[in-house]
């Protein structure tokens, strides 16, 4: 996974990057969840949450366009809030959804592999197989192979392709009829807030185009292509996402979808494909997770690292060796383990949906309130995608409140310690900074 230099990715180099991203385990993992909660009109959610998407990229854009930085995120929001509680916080969030995001592609990965053996679903090799993924991706991360880098690229290339690939064959195999696009469900067979619920879930699949402003000041001329490249990703994510959807949709009834929401695609290459489908659908999906879960591993670490050398989250190295990055990783991996073993992917991707919103309010929210004219952001814009946010985030969290209150606690839980926790860290390191230098005195 070797380090980019400046100015060495191109235009078409970063689209490859957040699309990469975006295009894999995401579409395997959460569509069944989004069908679930909106029925037949669950491809619809898919393009709505691309709308919403599109609102939230604005501000990264220009941010990015205005401080082009290899700290993504984390640095924007010091950039807006300072070395602050809230800085750490959001940034800690943001990090927690990623690792997050690794749990969850780590039991699509355990649940797709199963669909080659004669095994239950549910049963425990599930996690099992989860946790194994999660230890290989540590072990090729910690390695420091250079061969990482091309691995991921040529993963990233057969993983689009693949599920171009399938796509396109569910639809010919449904005779291109686009039976879907018109549902025949009444937009009032789910309450409101089931189709806001699954709006927050189809964003996750898209939140991926964050990557690329991690990357930004390795962009060949990133005050213009960093927006652009998050731009294009977006759109051609979108149209793979509705292709995929009115596949599966076309030769699946909703009842079908549902009843296999944790390897639908696997489920709808069968009628499509047969037997040898299943194993291509199944092996995409294995490469789609694998490369998921090495790049992630890789960004969160590199992201709590920089955090951890500004001094805006605590650090102990218990013993271990080696640089800092790799304590990272160290943690990272334990915490993604413990959430595969612990959550099943309805209860991990919930949890995902809720710290990225909330992340997201407060990137718009700072840039609304102390940085729109530094960066020449149109506040209404601004105003618009706060609202679809707390909207969406609103219907959701009533949703899980209604029929599983614990993801809403825990989610609850965790951001009042992270954000407690932060405030009397940085308060003791003033403090440390401040006796430091009135010794030197």
């Amino acid at each position: 996974m070797g380090q980019y230099k400046k100015n060495s990715l191109s235009l078409t180099g970063a689209v490859s990057l957040g699309t990469g991203v975006m295009i894999g385990a995401g579409i395997f993992a959460l569509l069944g969840q989004v069908a679930e909660l909106s029925g037949q009109w669950f491809p619809y959610a898919f393009l709505l949450g691309a709308i919403i998407s599109g609102f939230s990229a604005y501000s990264y854009v220009k941010m990015s366009n205005a401080y082009p930085s290899a700290g993504g995120i984390a640095m924007y929001l010091k950039k807006i809030y300072g070395k602050s509680a809230l800085t750490a916080s959001g940034a800690l969030l943001m990090a927690l959804s990623m690792v997050i995001n690794e749990s969850l592609v780590a039991r699509t990965f355990g649940s797709y592999t199963l669909q080659l053996f004669d095994v239950d679903d549910n049963s425990v090799w599930v996690p099992i197989l989860g946790v194994f993924l999660l230890i290989v991706a540590f072990l090729i991360n910690i390695s420091g192979n250079k061969v990482i880098g091309k691995a991921s690229l040529v993963m990233a290339i057969l993983k689009i392709g693949g599920i171009a690939i399938f796509a396109i064959g569910g639809l010919w195999a449904a005779g291109f009829s686009f039976s879907e696009v018109v549902p025949s469900e009444s937009l009032t067979e789910y309450p409101i807030t089931n189709y806001l619920g699954a709006l927050a879930l189809s964003i996750l699949a898209y939140k991926g185009f964050t990557t690329i402003t991690n990357s930004g000041d390795e962009i060949v001329k990133p005050n213009k292509n960093v927006g652009r490249s998050i731009v294009i990703s977006l759109l051609i994510c979108t149209v793979v996402y509705l292709l995929v959807a009115f596949a599966v949709s076309s030769n699946l009834s909703i009842n079908e979808i549902i009843a296999a929401k944790d390897y639908s695609l696997a489920e709808a290459s069968r009628p499509a494909f047969g037997k040898y489908g299943l194993w291509f659908t199944v092996g995409i999906a294995i490469i789609s997770t694998i490369s998921g879960v090495i790049a992630s591993i890789f960004a969160v670490s590199r992201m709590t690292a920089m955090l951890t050398e500004k001094e805006l989250i605590p650090h102990e190295h218990f013993g271990m060796p080696g640089r800092l990055q790799k304590h990272m990783l160290v943690y990272t991996v334990i915490l993604a383990i413990t959430l595969t073993v612990l959550f099943d992917l309805t209860r991990i991707a919930s949890l995902g949906a809720i710290f990225y919103l909330i992340m997201d309010i407060g990137i718009h929210w700072g840039v609304f309130k102390n940085l729109r004219k530094d960066v020449k952001a149109n506040p209404a814009v601004l105003i618009t995608a706060i609202i679809l946010d707390v909207v969406v985030l609103g219907a959701f969290l009533w949703i899980k409140v209604s029929s599983d209150v614990l993801v809403v606690l825990v989610a609850v839980l965790l951001m009042v310690l992270i954000f407690f926790g932060e405030k009397w860290f940085l308060k003791r390191n003033d403090s440390d900074e401040k006796e430091d230098f009135k010794n030197d005195v």
